[in-house]
């Protein structure tokens, strides 16, 4: 199972035999007021910045999100889109589940984009996989529906299941959409992370598909959300998840997927676990 992204000059293939792919959240004003008036003002220099701080930190593909109060999203995504291309070479996550938004990122993107999301909604599977299919790209599958999220594991693998099929019936491969179990936050529910554990196990074994997880959703509204999402990552990773949206620029959480790489096998003989030590080693200016 290997899901294919690129950029004009790069790809990159997600399967779970390599290693974890990470995606960089940070290009997404929610909760990021700087920029937000930024995107409102029309001024890229800080989706640049983030785009090379991302990829720098590891990130292997860049999240982007412009939605804000008052953006012209169809209209912004293209500005965002076009400077994260102008400043580094890897493939993009479109994070909107705007119709439009998608198709206007797609008129000037160059290479095979990931589009986060469709749902379980038919309104929605109806609107968005056509563009799937006629763009040949590739999908984030979602698991909730009209009635919002489950909390039930086997209810979202059969959202994710439908999904699937729906995608497949339209002639797009399954390699082509990639799982999302949905992340919640314990702050409100001790077991929702427990859930979604047990969601991505089912769907990894029924579906084979590809998987991602907004995981640093798990901490929300908690203090010292480092140490939490640290904590977690492993734990999706070892369940099935294998293009995470984080933050690569916090070093708990690279640190983090380095060492489950290497524990789970998909490391061989710690190549890569070595180079970024040592990568860390030369940046505070030490020797091995």
């Amino acid at each position: 199972m290997i899901t294919e992204l690129s950029s004009s000059s790069k790809t990159v293939a997600i399967s779970p035999d390599l290693r974890t792919v990470i995606i960089g959240e940070r290009i997404n004003p929610t909760a990021r007021k700087k920029l937000g008036e930024a995107l409102l003002a029309g001024d890229m220099e800080l989706v640049r910045k983030e785009a090379l701080s991302q990829v720098q930190a590891g990130a292997h593909v860049l999240d982007v999100n412009v939605g804000y109060p008052g953006v012209d999203e169809p209209e912004m995504v293209k500005e965002a889109v076009k400077a994260v291309m102008e400043t580094v070479d890897v493939p993009i996550c479109l994070d909107s589940a705007n119709p439009d938004v998608m198709e206007a990122a797609l008129s000037v993107y160059k290479g095979k984009i990931l589009l986060s999301s469709v749902t379980g909604e038919p309104e929605k599977l109806d609107a968005i996989l056509p563009l799937v299919k006629r763009y040949g790209t590739a999908v984030v599958a979602l698991c909730m529906d009209e009635s919002g999220i489950p909390n039930d594991p086997q209810e979202r693998l059969e959202i994710a299941r439908r999904i699937v099929a729906k995608a497949e019936s339209l002639g797009i491969p399954r390699e082509d959409v990639i799982v999302d179990c949905a992340c919640m936050t314990v702050a409100t529910d001790s077991r929702a992370a427990k859930v979604t554990l047990e969601s991505i196990r089912l769907v990894r074994q029924e579906l084979g598909v590809n998987m991602t997880l907004g995981a640093s959703n798990v901490s929300h509204g908690l203090p010292e959300r480092k140490t939490i999402n640290a904590a977690y990552l492993p734990m999706v990773l070892a369940a099935g998840v294998n293009c995470p949206i984080i933050d690569p620029t916090i070093p708990e959480i690279a640190k983090a997927i380095l060492s489950s790489d290497l524990l789970l096998g998909r490391d061989e003989y710690a190549m890569n676990y070595i180079k970024a030590y040592r990568a860390r080693l030369a940046a505070a200016g030490t020797g091995a």
